[in-house]
């Protein structure tokens, strides 16, 4: 995605009312949050994809606009990721395939962490393994670096041959977690999948085993086909359904999870306006983190953060938190 992201370089935002912001008259309510210890000043994160390790993208996007920033997953070992093309347009979002390309930890350690320290937003990193082995040792040498805020667990990545190996089983989930939470200082973020029967047992799995907070959905596997060729569209065959067309089934499982989990939760999934965060929020979701949309919309996070602002003030709400897991089902 990061490749279709640098294609707008002189894209012209669409920026919407919500973002020319609040009247000036009105008090600013704050928007601020906090998540195991971490303090954000607004609740709108940067998800992995597009962004890449944010020097990709530094020219067309303002990483500061974020609260957070959360990488693309890092391996033990690099990876060139699959064959192209990685991402094609569907009618309800994006299909990607990218099969976590990166610099390996040595290359993290030396060429990206030093750029994303100067960001001065809190830092999670996601670290992705095969086995609970590569998982712990990534952990390790994470736990010796600063200007890390938090650890990531994707146990859920589609893309990649074992990815979901771990997250759609709550005894592997337990079993990782709790071997990561034996050497992390950090505290430590999981990662969902939504392709599971009942996400809730999972979620149970991973906060018993010592998450310090839950974010979901990653993205549902789907295939695109190209009816001329009889090929499918992606280089890698099948991959991860991301953009409005997911938003629903987000929102339901963020819902499900915040009613039977004690531990935050960071929702994702579709978010490209106000109206879409608040969904999340309302549903229980400490924060959300925001992908796809940036690909058309490099200013999305500011116009997502100023159209919080006016809802609150049309509301009368002082601040965030009062929203938050505020939904009355019928």
């Amino acid at each position: 995605m990061t490749h279709n992201l640098m294609r707008i370089t002189n894209h012209e935002s669409r920026i919407t009312d919500a973002a020319r912001g609040p009247s000036p008259q009105s008090p600013v309510p704050s928007l601020a949050v906090e998540i195991a210890g971490i303090k954000f000043v607004h609740p709108v994160l940067a998800a992995p994809g597009p962004l890449g390790f944010g020097r990709e993208v530094q020219s067309v996007v303002d990483l500061h606009s974020f609260a957070g920033f959360i990488t693309k997953s890092v391996t033990l070992d690099p990876r060139s990721g699959h064959p192209y093309p990685q991402v094609v347009p569907t009618a309800g979002g994006w299909l990607n395939s990218q099969g976590l390309p990166n610099h390996g930890l040595a290359g993290f350690l030396t060429k990206d962490l030093p750029y994303l320290r100067t960001l001065g937003i809190p830092l999670i990193v996601s670290i992705a393994g095969e086995s609970v082995r590569e998982f712990v040792t990534l952990a390790e040498w994470l736990s010796q670096e600063e200007g890390v805020a938090a650890v990531e667990l994707n146990v859920s990545c589609p893309n990649v041959d074992r990815g979901l190996v771990f997250g759609v089983d709550p005894q592997l989930t337990r079993e990782l977690v709790a071997a990561v939470r034996a050497v992390c200082r950090y505290p430590l973020f999981v990662k969902l999948t939504p392709n599971v029967t009942d996400i809730v047992p999972i979620a149970r799995a991973a906060e018993e085993a010592g998450a310090d907070a839950l974010s979901l959905v990653n993205t549902l596997v789907g295939l695109a086909v190209d009816v001329h060729t009889r090929r499918a569209k992606l280089g890698a065959g099948t991959g991860g359904l991301s953009g409005p067309a997911i938003r629903p089934i987000a929102v339901r499982m963020v819902w499900e999870v915040a009613r039977h989990c004690d531990t935050p939760v960071i929702g994702m999934g579709g978010i490209a306006t106000a109206e879409d965060a608040l969904e999340f929020l309302i549903a229980g979701a400490r924060a959300v983190a925001v992908g796809s949309a940036v690909i058309d919309r490099p200013s999305v996070a500011t116009e997502i953060r100023a159209g919080l602002v006016r809802y609150l003030q049309e509301h009368h709400v002082d601040d965030v938190a009062e929203v938050i897991g505020s939904l009355e089902v019928r």
